[in-house]
């Protein structure tokens, strides 16, 4: 969900929520009692009540296999789409400008389960698209807008100089951008495309409509065979919650050592 930050100026709203702050560093932090707490019960259940829990273990590793595919695949074609989005929003060709910017608009416009549904089911109409590719295609452009906005905002941050300094020395402004620009607008937007990582994640289980063993699905498999949906379900939102609060962790390390390497 999204986080509000305030300062004289404006009201910034971002997805870091999860990301823990720098400042709870107790033993008792907030994401320390979460993280450790979630990993303690999900052990717990599994080792001291091993029926259901361990079996609804041994049912869903390729779930767990699944959901890093589409998430990971989705990431990765997602920031490829991101990259020569946020170059369009900035491009002074009036056609790629518009494109992008049009782009941006209609596929944040739509939310992420229609986008699902539309790949698989609709264009389903003229082309028959695997369930899993249908999946990464669907979160990999809707995900493209919203990290096209994060390069956007990471390439207004450098300086104006870079650019006229590149200029100067004899680089058009296309090498410039490459070489210069670029290399530099990585190190500021890798923290906000972490969160986005995990945001992904998250949005992963969605793919469970579209037939994916994800782990949702096969949660929901188990679940339908043996009647313990409490129990099912209970262990599934653990994994998550174990998942995203360890990526989160990470995300925060990362970015407070770029931020120290500046």
């Amino acid at each position: 969900m999204a986080e509000i930050k305030r300062n004289t100026n404006k009201i910034e709203i971002s997805d870091g929520l999860l990301i823990p702050d720098r400042n709870e560093n107790g033993l008792f932090s907030a994401w320390r009692i979460s993280f450790f707490g979630a990993l303690l019960i999900l052990l717990g259940l599994i080792v001291f009540s091993p029926e259901p829990y361990f079996e609804i273990i041994k049912f869903i590793p390729d779930g767990l296999f699944n959901t890093f595919l589409v998430t990971i695949s989705s990431i990765f074609f997602a920031m490829i789409i991101g990259l020569f989005t946020g170059l369009g929003r900035i491009s002074r060709n009036p056609l790629i400008n518009g494109i992008a910017n049009i782009y941006v608009e209609v596929i944040r416009g739509i939310p992420l389960l229609v986008q699902l549904f539309y790949i698989y089911y609709a264009l389903g109409k003229f082309i028959q698209v695997p369930s899993i590719i249908a999946a990464i295609i669907a979160m990999a452009v809707c995900y493209g807008a919203y990290i096209g906005e994060i390069f956007r905002a990471g390439i207004a941050s450098i300086s104006k100089g870079q650019m006229e300094a590149a200029l100067s020395l004899g680089l058009s402004r296309p090498q410039a951008i490459r070489k210069i620009i670029i290399p530099q607008t990585l190190k500021v937007v890798l923290p906000p495309l972490g969160n986005e990582f995990i945001a992904l994640l998250k949005d992963s289980s969605l793919v469970s409509i579209l037939a994916v063993a994800d782990i949702l699905r096969r949660g929901r498999e188990f679940a339908s065979n043996s009647f313990q949906y409490f129990e099912t379900y209970t262990l599934i939102a653990l994994i998550y919650l174990v998942l995203t609060l360890f990526l989160s962790r990470m995300v925060g390390i990362m970015e407070e050592r770029m931020k120290n390497a500046r």
